[in-house]
């Protein structure tokens, strides 16, 4: 698959680049930023995937989480993809948590967002091929993270998928997708109304059946005002209750803003880092 660069700047030794490719899964053009830290010039480095939040493309994250500079310390690079497909032609809903921007990493079975929103696909397999095939990064050492929607997503995703991803950790993640409002709402329009399909999208679900094998960390601010939408306490009772390794940290006075991302990045890069060096 051919890579357009649209920009590269140095950042702590490392290079923060954006760039655009044609995609087979989405049927669109999707853009994405990857940072390297300095030492992938030399050889091949442990990678973190970060996903992101509804309304988010790929740039919210790599301006505001502030995670080059510890990815740099630690010599592990961190992709940000985009959250939906994008462009003419796309599908769309005038609400901010459905069409564009509001992807929720599945793929989509329902009409009309089946012909593009195919974001698991895209996330899971597409994105990380074209990102070993060019650029100096280990895939047999990823770990994945991600915020709010984008939290949902790498919870998701390496639980289903733990044979290649290390480690996993989330901000804010929506936890219980299945009897939350962001949640019902998008798993019908994407996958339908058979409840059964969604559950291999929840969190909580996904925890309480098959966990993770290794430790997971989460942090949640208690002053989120998303925290009804969130169900943070499903999800941190289904790994009480199956005994999963892990921390799930409650953060006082901590709202869903990325004022909160940037505040505990360090702790997940360097946390993510020790699993994957």
């Amino acid at each position: 698959m051919s890579l357009e660069t649209l920009s590269e700047n140095r950042s702590f030794g490392g290079t923060q680049g954006v760039y655009r490719h044609k995609s087979q899964a989405t049927g669109t053009d999707m853009t994405f930023a990857v940072f390297m830290p300095e030492i992938a010039d030399h050889t091949r480095v442990p990678v973190l995937w970060y996903l992101s939040g509804l309304t988010c493309t790929h740039e919210n994250a790599m301006t505001k989480a502030g995670a080059q500079q510890f990815c740099a310390d630690a010599g592990i690079a961190m992709v940000f993809p985009d959250t939906s497909p994008r462009g003419e032609g796309v599908a769309d809903d005038e609400a901010y948590d459905l069409g564009q921007g509001a992807g929720f990493y599945v793929n989509a079975t329902q009409d009309p967002w089946k012909p593009h929103f195919q974001m698991w696909h895209y996330i899971t397999h597409e994105l990380p091929e074209l990102i070993g095939d060019n650029f100096a990064v280990d895939r047999d050492r990823m770990g994945i993270t991600g915020h709010s929607m984008g939290g949902h997503g790498a919870l998701t995703i390496a639980m289903t998928l733990p044979e290649r991803y290390k480690s996993v950790s989330a901000f804010a993640p929506i936890a219980n997708p299945t009897q939350s409002d962001w949640g019902q709402k998008q798993l019908t329009a994407y996958l339908g109304k058979d409840q059964q399909a969604w559950q291999a999208h929840d969190a909580t679900v996904l925890m309480t059946e098959r966990g993770f094998p290794g430790d997971v960390l989460i942090d949640q601010g208690t002053s989120d005002q998303f925290l009804d939408k969130l169900k943070p306490e499903a999800l941190a009772h289904a790994m009480m209750a199956r005994r999963q390794p892990g921390q799930f940290r409650m953060q006082p006075g901590y709202d869903h803003s990325y004022f909160f991302v940037q505040s505990f990045m360090a702790d997940h890069v360097y946390w993510h880092a020790e699993r994957l060096l």
